[in-house]
């Protein structure tokens, strides 16, 4: 409780730290709206334009449950990689024999191209939410499964024998001492995950549904829409980034403050 609101109470001073971040993208629109007036409206619809065409989409209950279907898939499959991968990351990270063998099966699932999954998923389970998820899961597991791995490979020795000696319980061992080492490896790992979860539940809706936003994309792209599909393609980032930079980003720097 104590840890949440002090996040609330920095998050002011946090958003104020943000102003680089905010030119930039205010640096990105602007460049767009030069490629707007170079290519025009069919190309590179404007700025304004896009978000017209957004707030209308917004405000249509038939898209808002178009993005509730994407969110609600990207959220679930995240989530199994999440809770699978660092568990068996950090498993395999305690124990050499288990990190040697995950090495082969790791590189053929970061190996594999999404586009091959997908085609797989379709084949085993149909077009449907199934295909969808085991996409995202297969795509994002990896990438958390190696962060894990990593964090507790790399733990200090000297620590180890530290935490030893003074004979901690397990549950202070973990928390305490090897914790802030290891969630420097494994919240990137979360972001990268979600990155991925992002892009492939929206290429898997593209290909494999019928529903979500994915599947709006692709009727834009047969109309030749390129507004919506652009108004599309800003939901998705302005939602990813509302999630990494709004909701991790404060946990991640209250967390790392032992850095300092």
């Amino acid at each position: 409780m104590k840890f949440a609101l002090k996040i609330l109470k920095d998050f002011p001073a946090f958003l104020w730290s943000g102003w680089g971040a905010i030119a930039s993208i205010l640096l990105f629109v602007a460049l767009w709206d030069v490629g707007n007036q170079v290519y025009g409206n069919l190309v590179l619809p404007s700025p304004l334009q896009t978000f017209k065409t957004l707030n209308i989409m917004l405000h249509d209950d038939s898209v808002l449950r178009e993005i509730n279907t994407t969110l609600y898939r990207a959220s679930f499959g995240f989530s199994i990689s999440l809770l699978f991968g660092t568990a068996l990351g950090l498993l395999a990270g305690f124990f050499a024999t288990a990190s040697m063998m995950s090495r082969p099966i790791v590189t053929i699932l970061v190996g594999m191209p999404p586009i091959a999954w997908i085609v797989l998923a379709m084949i085993w389970f149909g077009m449907g939410d199934e295909t969808v998820i085991f996409t995202v899961i297969v795509a994002s597991f990896p990438i958390i499964f190696v962060g894990a791995l990593q964090g507790t490979r790399t733990l200090d020795g000297d620590l180890k024998e530290m935490a030893e000696s003074f004979n901690l319980p397990w549950y202070m061992r973990f928390f305490d001492v090897y914790f802030p080492h290891i969630f420097s490896y494994v919240f990137p790992a979360w972001v990268s995950g979600l990155g991925m979860a992002w892009k492939i539940v929206i290429m898997a809706e593209l290909l494999a549904t019928s529903d979500g936003i994915g599947a709006s994309l692709a009727v834009a792209r047969s109309q030749l829409d390129t507004p919506t599909a652009l108004a599309i393609v800003v939901t998705m980032v302005a939602s990813l980034m509302f999630i990494e930079y709004i909701i991790l980003e404060p946990i991640k720097r209250e967390v790392e403050l032992w850095r300092d």
